[in-house]
């Protein structure tokens, strides 16, 4: 199901970045044409020039990624878009010009980066906006027939608007109550006794079923003669997942979970894990001991109260632990009212310092010592306190599972989702959670990595 989910959200991405790629070379091929004549010879005939010149595109690709270009909800709008490709380019600007000031035989020739800038910015602009029209234009579309309109399948209606990148297209809801309402954009069409018809009339390739609202409803010869002519039905849980990169847990039942693919604990898997944990969490404390004092010294003088801030969390499972940060509160900040969940904005709490560090994650940086200690791992579900937790497991269903693994400096659904501070966000959280546990792999916590350094720099996330 990861798979399917990386295939998904990037098929269009990889042939957007593919295709940019190759413009980004040529931009170079030709500036290197036009200011160097036949001295420095053609680009792909020389092998030194090649490589040069791919350097050049990977740091363009890499800072236009940073830069969240390839999120298409987001640059829909043009002018949104024409300013982080500029922002992208300029950051690779300053890249490229350190790393020619460091390493001089990586340059190509005097002038040539300033020209293929100038020709990037035009080749990429021009085929981000050119990209977007062929492929409504063009690009296949997937067309979904959603039975049931329970909170699940009308939340995963909202996901998939917008998701030009996704190539879906949803045609309407089915229900049996013909009172029931859609979303403002996909409306009912129809009743149960109608699934045959729309499904011919408006070229259905892939029907939805929430069990919820269709079980013991659906006239199965009849949709079983619809699945041998070709139409594909599917479980409203599975399709959630595949397209969301969550697990939907309003009405999920146990069967599902026991039944489903993944959910696969190795004993190697864990090894090669924990082997990782050591060596990042050794090597970075290593690294950012200065860091460390640092940010020890400023916390020490601009606030009274200790440097840093121990409270208890819920470990693997179920086991108490206590987590290490650098104090970002004032001083006995729950004193008066014990534990409450921390406002998304404008907590009169937080010191003036202690907004900095949380916008860019230091104060976070003392549970590199957890994870050498073996309390939390670097990828996993964020440790939540156990005030929490008891209200939270009475509250939310299969909550307790996400204390199965160990807990993480960063994980999925901090990637994925914003800051959480209420029940609400708690079970969107979950679901995330659930999904990351499922489909637990070396590979998907290296894509968690490479994505929280995105979320650090934007400054996105939790």
């Amino acid at each position: 199901m990861v798979k399917a989910f990386i295939h998904h959200t990037n098929r269009r991405s990889m042939t957007l970045t593919v295709c940019e790629s190759v413009f980004l070379t040529a931009a170079v091929a030709l500036s290197t044409h036009l200011l160097a004549g036949d001295r420095l010879g053609p680009v792909f005939n020389s092998p030194p020039l090649f490589w040069k010149s791919v350097l050049i595109a990977f740091v363009c690709q890499l800072c236009l990624y940073y830069a969240d270009v390839n999120d298409f909800g987001i640059t829909a709008d043009r002018r949104e878009l024409l300013a982080r490709i500029l922002k992208a380019l300029g950051g690779s600007s300053m890249i490229l010009a350190a790393l020619y000031f460091w390493f001089p035989p990586l340059v190509i020739g005097h002038g040539v980066v300033s020209l293929a800038a100038v020709l990037a910015v035009a080749l990429v602009i021009s085929w981000r906006v050119s990209f977007v029209w062929l492929a409504r234009l063009f690009a296949p579309r997937k067309r979904f027939l959603i039975i049931g309109t329970s909170p699940t399948a009308r939340s995963f209606a909202r996901e998939l608007q917008g998701r030009e990148d996704l190539g879906v297209e949803i045609v309407g809801f089915v229900d049996p109550d013909k009172l029931a309402t859609g979303t403002a954009k996909v409306p009912v069409i129809g009743s149960i006794e109608d699934i045959p018809a729309i499904v011919r009339a408006r070229s259905v390739d892939r029907v939805i079923v929430s069990l919820a609202d269709a079980r013991g409803k659906l006239p199965m010869s009849t949709l079983l003669q619809m699945k041998l002519d070709g139409v594909t039905f599917d479980h409203l849980t599975s399709v959630y997942e595949e397209y969301t990169g969550k697990i939907a847990v309003e009405n999920l039942r146990p069967s599902w979970l026991i039944f489903a693919e993944g959910f696969r604990k190795t004993r190697g898997r864990a090894v090669i894990k924990r082997i990782i944990d050591i060596c990042f969490a050794a090597t970075a404390i290593l690294v950012v001991s200065p860091v460390l004092l640092l940010v020890a010294v400023a916390v020490r003088l601009t606030s009274h109260g200790p440097v840093l801030y121990h409270q208890r969390r819920v470990g693997q499972n179920g086991r108490l632990f206590y987590v290490h940060k650098f104090r970002s509160m004032v001083a006995d900040a729950e004193a008066a009212t014990g534990a409450v969940w921390a406002a998304k904005h404008g907590d009169s709490r937080i010191t003036p310092l202690g907004r900095i560090m949380r916008r860019s994650r230091l104060d976070e940086l003392p549970q590199l010592w957890n994870i050498l200690c073996g309390h939390m791992s670097l990828v996993g579900p964020r440790p939540e306190r156990p005030e929490f937790v008891s209200s939270l497991r009475q509250q939310i269903p299969f909550y307790a599972n996400r204390h199965i693994v160990k807990p993480g400096l960063t994980g999925w659904a901090q990637v994925r989702y914003t800051y959480g501070a209420s029940v609400e966000d708690a079970m969107e959280k979950l679901q995330y959670d659930l999904f990351y546990i499922k489909h637990m792999s070396i590979a998907l916590d290296l894509m968690i990595m490479l994505a929280t350094v995105k979320t650090v720099l934007l400054r996105k996330g939790a």
